[in-house]
């Protein structure tokens, strides 16, 4: 898909990561470009300075009246809501309001493009889907709504045998013309109802990755969701189904093929073949439907067999996600520090079989603990609390495993160096946000690693 954007007047909302690819884009294409922002000149800093030295207008603060509709495009980031009044007169008048990515998509014809959405595991998969291709020689992009925007490859479409994008539902709601080959929706629970009157309307924005498919397009699905495989029935393709149960659920689309997990791996049906998982980054069954998903995207999408099983055994997981850090006589560390609410800690309890030591705490969300404490029972050998949270924990935990009060990370991962044994788990998966003592998750995983390779 290809246009030109010489001299059309473009105006770019939103000067998050997306929408200062996006401009800088455009600015390539030889637009004359409009940027807007609801922060401050001063607040947008380093960003404002070199989008003015570039011969951007730069708005910030309110919208002005009719700014919008004197423009030939409108390009969004995905933090704006395309039901603004400002874009509803805009689309009113005419013009047309696209997504980053589909500006990005524009000036690509780089195939295959794979895209990803889901309300949980899109990055996993993204990145393990990169990584097999990648595996097979192909020089492949990694972004979207993971790492970098789509218009980063767009500047350098000779560069790209192969493109894996993470499509958030935001993402999906500006597109128009985006046609991936292969499109996989991993999972639909609720979410983002701040946004969306319902499940129903986050689910059709989910959908819209089906939208474009033809021909020889295919479609990868959970066919252990039901609200997933009935958005799959919309589907214009062949529909591709894993399953951990080898049982797809219904109403479904009548499935092309199945991949089912096995002890140890999984299998592809449609084509015969069976992969292991022996990989510590992609332990327990919420990253067996992952991988499934990314091997269905490869294979089908033309990557050997041999090179798709090397991916699967070479990923290195994403960081801050059930990511291994080291092995210490006997005892594994595990940092899981992006686990900043409670859901995303019970995932993290289902990947292990027992003889854990959990680090948790932080700043709490106000959600119980007890279903984390439910999940642990059997598996959690004691509980290492930190930060502002740490006796509500304490609290949750009295009489279901030992609590050990730290306060800190640093006497945390000391303590556990004492408690543990051969054969245990030390697991950092907080359930709180980091505010309380780190500047975000990232700095608290960070804080680990460095801890525990010291030891």
């Amino acid at each position: 898909m290809t246009t030109s954007l010489s001299g059309r007047k473009v105006l770019v909302f939103g000067l998050a990561k997306s929408g200062v690819a996006a401009l800088r884009l455009l600015l390539a294409k030889g637009a004359q470009v409009t940027a807007l922002d609801a922060r401050s000149r001063e607040a947008l800093g380093d960003v404002a300075t070199e989008l003015e030295s570039r011969g951007v207008t730069l708005v910030s603060g309110a919208t002005p009246p009719g700014l919008l509709e004197r423009q030939d495009l409108v390009v969004v980031s995905p933090g704006v809501p395309l039901a603004l009044p400002e874009l509803q007169a805009a689309r009113a008048a005419g013009v047309p309001v696209w997504g980053e990515v589909e500006l990005a998509a524009c000036f690509l014809t780089v195939t295959p493009l794979l895209g990803i959405t889901g309300t949980n595991g899109k990055s996993t998969t993204t990145a393990l889907t990169g990584e097999l291709y990648a595996r097979a020689g192909l020089r492949t992009f990694v972004g979207g709504n993971l790492g970098r925007p789509l218009a980063e490859a767009a500047l350098s479409p000779g560069d790209w045998d192969a493109l894996v994008v993470e499509l958030s539902s935001f993402q999906l709601e500006g597109i128009h013309a985006l046609r991936p080959h292969g499109a996989a929706l991993l999972n639909l629970t609720p979410d983002h109802l701040d946004r969306y009157a319902n499940h129903q309307e986050y689910g059709e924005a989910k959908a819209r990755i089906f939208r474009n498919q033809h021909g020889t397009d295919f479609a990868v699905v959970n066919a252990d969701d039901a609200d997933v495989m009935r958005l799959a029935q919309a589907a214009r393709v062949p529909v591709y189904g894993f399953s951990l149960t080898g049982t797809p659920v219904v109403p479904a689309p009548k499935l092309a093929g199945l991949a089912v997990a096995e002890p140890g791996g999984f299998r592809l049906d449609a084509l015969g073949e069976r992969y292991t998982l022996t990989n510590r980054a992609l332990r327990g069954a919420h990253n067996a439907q992952n991988a499934m998903a990314a091997t269905l995207l490869a294979r089908l999408g033309g990557v050997p067999s041999a090179a798709a099983q090397a991916g699967l055994d070479s990923y290195p997981g994403l960081p801050h996600r059930l990511e291994s850090v080291r092995v210490l006589e006997g005892v594994e560390w595990v940092n899981d520090s992006k686990a900043t609410n409670v859901d995303s800690v019970l995932v993290a309890l289902r990947a292990f079989a027992g003889d854990l030591w959990l680090v948790a705490g932080g700043k709490g969300k106000g959600a119980p603990y007890q279903p984390m404490v439910d999940a642990g029972l059997g598996k959690v050998k004691g509980v290492l609390t930190i930060g502002q949270d740490a006796d509500v924990i304490a609290r949750a935990y009295a009489g279901a495993a030992p609590v050990h009060a730290c306060g800190t990370l640093d006497a945390a991962v000391a303590r556990a160096r004492e408690l543990s044994r051969p054969g245990d788990t030390v697991l950092l998966s907080p359930a709180c946000a980091s505010y309380d003592q780190f500047k975000n998750f990232e700095d608290r995983g960070d804080v680990f690693k460095r801890l525990v390779k010291a030891l």
